[in-house]
């Protein structure tokens, strides 16, 4: 689960991790949707594309200590996202989760 440690809420339930250069790169290439609880967690990336996916995703970007740095929302297919500096981890999530649990940066998220 990923856990928003600062509001004290769950973000998501069930969390993909990527974190070899393939899972990475695959992300959520190809996949049909996204469910609503799910979310995929690529580390050591401080950059993403949608390039191949059917839908629309909100972004995050975390520092090596958790910490928002980085809010991106609605990016829709075929689209690609500069590198944000200093981010270490970034969480790809169903569009409108953002909004709805409330993630601003400062905020703490952690896998629980």
């Amino acid at each position: 689960m990923l856990y928003n440690e600062t509001k004290n809420q769950e973000v998501v339930y069930h969390v993909e991790i990527a974190d070899t250069f393939f899972q990475r790169l695959r992300g959520l290439m190809f996949r049909k949707s996204i469910n609503p609880s799910e979310g995929l967690i690529l580390l050591h990336c401080s950059s993403i594309h949608t390039w191949f996916m059917c839908f629309a995703i909100d972004v995050v970007f975390l520092d090596i200590n958790h910490r928002v740095i980085g809010i991106k929302e609605k990016i829709k297919p075929w689209r690609m996202l500069g590198f944000i500096k200093n981010a270490y981890i970034t969480v790809e999530l169903p569009e409108g989760c953002i909004r709805e649990k409330g993630i601003q940066e400062g905020d703490i998220l952690i896998l629980r």
